[in-house]
């Protein structure tokens, strides 16, 4: 049992208070998962530029000489945030794959938690009311967001083991439920040459719909056949530079409800996530439907599309 929540939103006037929003929604879904959380938050790309941001136990021994070890072995132009146990990189576009070989080679502690333009991700052990206050949550903004809170059932208790997942660029994935094929469909992922860090099933799903896509496929179309190459039990909230998109398995057996307003598109385990959101009262609410992809974007109209 784990608690999901999502914020998308239509309105502009509303993205200082995502952060805030976002946090009222986590917290309040402590009680379906204590273990540890975590927040993705899409904003302030910049051009030119992307984001890493990485985490480390030691932060104090970690990141002291980061950033300028980071400018030096890359040769480009680096800055970095430090918030907490966590730290946002802003590297050259290009300069990716040379930063990330670095820091695995240089700084083995120093662990990737997301890469993209508009993506960060912080998540930690521990309560989602300290979590977020760990991270002052409240004070992000941004355009959209998901959140999970964890009951750990199929690995550890770990901050890799915490949710979001990022295994493309801008691209994450929340989960409520449980993947019984996620160890052949590893196996299977890394011998087509995708990176998997962690023995958690969720990894696994994120990591397949960022293999479809390499191959071809839009979100849509890797949602829509995960519904019969994933098996077991789950509830999917993926968020992308643009937007995000939700999907739960043919039996629907977890928890589910959306909202949506001319304002935002809210998502919740339980209904109880998002009674404090403005307009609530007047909102379209309703349970999303099993087999069905529902995908809302900045870019195009919002879609659903049944299996």
């Amino acid at each position: 049992m784990c608690g999901i929540v999502g914020l998308f939103l239509k309105d502009p006037t509303l993205e200082p208070r995502l952060g805030d929003m976002l946090t009222d929604m986590l917290i309040t879904m402590t009680d379906r998962g204590p273990d540890s959380a975590g927040i993705a938050i899409y904003g302030g790309e910049t051009k030119s530029s992307t984001k890493l941001t990485v985490q480390s136990d030691t932060p104090g021994v970690d990141f002291d000489t980061l950033e300028n070890d980071v400018r030096k072995a890359v040769k480009g132009k680096v800055s970095m945030s430090i918030t907490d146990t966590h730290a946002v990189l802003t590297i050259q576009s290009d300069q990716v794959a040379a930063t990330r070989a670095y820091l695995k080679s240089n700084h083995p502690n120093v662990r990737v938690m997301s890469h993209g333009d508009s993506l960060q991700i912080y998540k930690e052990v521990g309560l989602p009311k300290d979590v977020a206050a760990r991270f002052d949550l409240r004070s992000m903004s941004g355009t959209h967001g998901i959140g999970h809170t964890r009951m750990a059932t199929e690995s550890a208790v770990t901050t890799m083991g915490a949710h979001p997942f990022n295994t493309g660029p801008d691209q994450c994935l929340v989960h409520n439920g449980s993947l019984s094929n996620h160890n052949s469909l590893r196996r299977k992922l890394r011998r087509n040459g995708v990176h998997i860090e962690t023995e958690n099933d969720t990894e696994v799903g994120a990591a397949y719909l960022t293999w479809r896509m390499q191959n071809g496929a839009t979100l849509g179309e890797a949602l829509q056949s995960s519904l019969t190459d994933l098996d077991g039990f789950f509830t999917f909230v993926v968020g992308t530079k643009d937007g995000f998109g939700v999907v739960r398995d043919p039996i629907a057996c977890k928890p589910a409800v959306m909202a949506e307003t001319d304002q935002y598109v809210a998502f919740g385990s339980e209904y109880r996530a998002l009674v404090n959101l403005p307009g609530i009262e007047t909102a379209r609410v309703w349970e999303p439907e099993p087999a069905t992809v529902y995908f809302w974007s900045h870019d195009t109209a919002p879609t659903a599309k049944a299996a």
